[in-house]
């Protein structure tokens, strides 16, 4: 059973409540002062708080998605790496290899011409030489002869930090929604690029361009619409392009569409922030440069620069999510802004957390829909 099986979970939940009954049920034949009874008391506590911690630890780990897997959670990943000739690129060897492919988990998914496909690829970008994985959605539409010649709007989709990729498919499921919405007519097929921010591990760079470090922000603008624009039948003109995230995903999101709507027709940020933060997992992200550290403040460069003509959509919730405030003040200050545009989906209650997103996915999913351009 994988790590983010429901059937794990059960297990796991299944066996400390048999152990906690156990436990109470045999303690009063463990009561006697015997080095035997003693040791069968502590190996009976020990195997219950064993239990129930394993079973609030893959529960936590369902809803958050630290680890997609076991050997990612022992560090003993075995997928093999995939060499990138970064030469080779100049040389037409192309800025975006596809190393795998798998099939949907949906009705039909066995055909892509039914439930289109996963394909899991490494990107290198051109200008920043910056190199990391992506599973590209590609909607059944994308294989069907009748649609040869189309072109579709494509949508990055990116994690928190530090996130996995897999989680978006197995934890969040956005190709699932997404094949759902298309099907039931409530959005258009569209190309995902999934992704987490997290281009230089396990820095947390916050999607921005690092004096003398990795050009985070420049990747998602520029590299990576170009090296999927190469290689998939993407929309080329502006409004073909949206991006969707979460926490510092979302955070990210924001700023792409606000820095680049040229790039960027719509951006969608859930349970945001809107400053990027200086941690350890940061380092300095600014080199004491007052400029970058200001533009990646939303709300100066909401209030300080030109508005952009982009569409903004961000999410919070009154009661568990501590950015409800911020959230509020942003959304008055955009609506002051045109030509920008923003639109929110405010829950009543919801926390930091996957359940949460799963309820604003289909509806952010089916708002980007109809922001983006095909062509």
């Amino acid at each position: 059973m994988g790590l983010t099986s429901n059937t794990l979970l059960v297990v796991a939940v299944a066996v400390a409540v048999l152990l906690f009954v156990g436990t109470v049920w045999l303690w009063p034949r463990l009561a006697r002062r015997r080095w035997r009874t003693v040791g069968a008391r502590i190996g009976v506590l020990l195997a219950t708080q064993v239990a129930v911690f394993a079973s609030i630890g893959l529960a936590a780990n369902q809803a958050f998605g630290f680890y997609a897997s076991w050997a990612d959670l022992l560090g003993q990943e075995t997928s093999q790496g995939v060499v990138v000739d970064h030469d080779g690129i100049r040389g037409g060897g192309g800025p975006l290899r596809v190393v795998d492919t798998r099939q949907m988990d949906v009705a039909g998914g066995s055909r892509s011409q039914l439930g289109g496909q996963i394909q899991k690829v490494v990107i290198v970008g051109r200008t920043t030489g910056i190199a990391g994985p992506a599973y590209v959605y590609l909607p059944p539409e994308y294989f069907q002869p009748r649609y040869r010649t189309r072109t579709f709007p494509a949508v990055v989709v990116l994690t928190g930090y530090p996130g996995t990729a897999e989680a978006l498919i197995k934890g969040l499921r956005y190709p699932q929604t997404a094949h759902q919405l298309a099907g039931e007519g409530r959005a258009q097929p569209m190309i995902l690029v999934m992704m987490r921010p997290t281009v230089a591990p396990p820095r947390d760079t916050e999607c921005v361009d690092v004096p003398g470090g990795p050009q985070t922000e420049s990747f998602f603008a520029e590299d990576l619409p170009d090296a999927v624009g190469h290689h998939y039948r993407v929309g080329r003109k502006p409004g073909s392009w949206g991006v969707v995230g979460d926490s510092t995903g979302g955070y990210c999101a924001l700023k792409l569409a606000v820095h680049h709507p040229e790039v960027y027709a719509a951006g969608a940020g859930l349970s945001p922030y809107y400053k990027a933060p200086i941690d350890p997992t940061t380092g300095d992200l600014f080199q004491g440069n007052k400029t970058l550290r200001n533009e990646a403040d939303l709300f100066w460069y909401l209030g300080n620069r030109p508005a952009p003509d982009t569409s903004l959509l961000v999410s919070s919730s009154k009661q568990g999510e501590s950015d409800y405030r911020a959230t509020l003040d942003f959304i008055k200050l955009v609506k002051s802004r045109q030509p920008t545009r923003i639109s929110s989906i405010v829950l009543d209650s919801g926390g930091h957390n996957f359940n949460t997103w799963r309820r604003e996915i289909p509806a952010t999913l089916q708002w980007i829909s109809g922001r983006l351009s095909d062509r």
